[in-house]
């Protein structure tokens, strides 16, 4: 499955990690080692035998993608590889409900591409999936992704205290969240609006 759409600066496309991405994002994860180091989500439990090769973590990333649980993309940004975002804790029934995360590589950052990655999947997940309800856990200390539920409207939910295994700790989250609802022509669209008149503002004009 492949996602695309255009942000304030270009466009942005999610779409599968392949086998053949391997040299690039082990470079990009280096390269970003210490600006994503410290919202790393870790694991409680030391990890047992090796770890997984770059196949192998494809392989189980296509897994979680044929279990209908996890929408696992790779982030595009004119062509480059330049991060990832997964709706993962999909779920049916009486809550319809998926929960965002990603991460995206500091070159690129600031130019609007998580806030469209991040629309263009809740925008599949209330159309395509039926479900009623995104949510994007944040850090309170992470200034950058804030910013991405402040751009997108997102609802603030309050704090979850140490909610999630970051870097080695138990983590407090402040939980955002939308509805269809909330959105009824899209999140994508919302953000559109958003920076298009903020672009407008700055050049002196009205958009259309």
């Amino acid at each position: 499955m492949v996602l695309r759409g255009f942000g304030p600066h270009g466009e942005v496309v999610l779409r599968p990690l392949r086998r053949g991405d391997a040299d690039d994002w082990m470079e990009l994860r280096r390269r970003n080692a210490t600006w994503l180091g410290q919202w790393e989500a870790t694991s409680p439990r030391p990890q047992r035998g090796a770890a997984p090769t770059f196949g192998g973590y494809v392989r189980l990333l296509a897994s979680q993608a044929r279990s209908g649980t996890t929408l696992p993309f790779a982030i595009e940004y004119e062509g480059e590889l330049v991060g990832q975002l997964t709706a993962s804790s999909i779920t049916y029934g009486s809550l319809c409900s998926a929960t965002i995360g990603y991460w995206v590589s500091e070159h690129v950052a600031g130019r609007g591409i998580v806030p469209t990655a991040v629309a263009l999947t809740a925008d599949h997940c209330f159309t395509a999936l039926g479900l009623h309800r995104v949510e994007v856990n944040i850090r309170p200390e992470n200034g950058p992704s804030l910013r991405v539920a402040e751009k997108l409207g997102l609802r603030d939910e309050g704090l979850r205290r140490r909610y999630l295994h970051i870097n080695g700790r138990w983590c407090d989250h402040r939980s955002f969240a939308v509805t269809a609802d909330e959105a009824p022509d899209g999140l994508l669209a919302r953000w559109r609006r958003t920076w298009s008149t903020t672009d407008a503002g700055r050049r002196g004009d009205t958009p259309s």
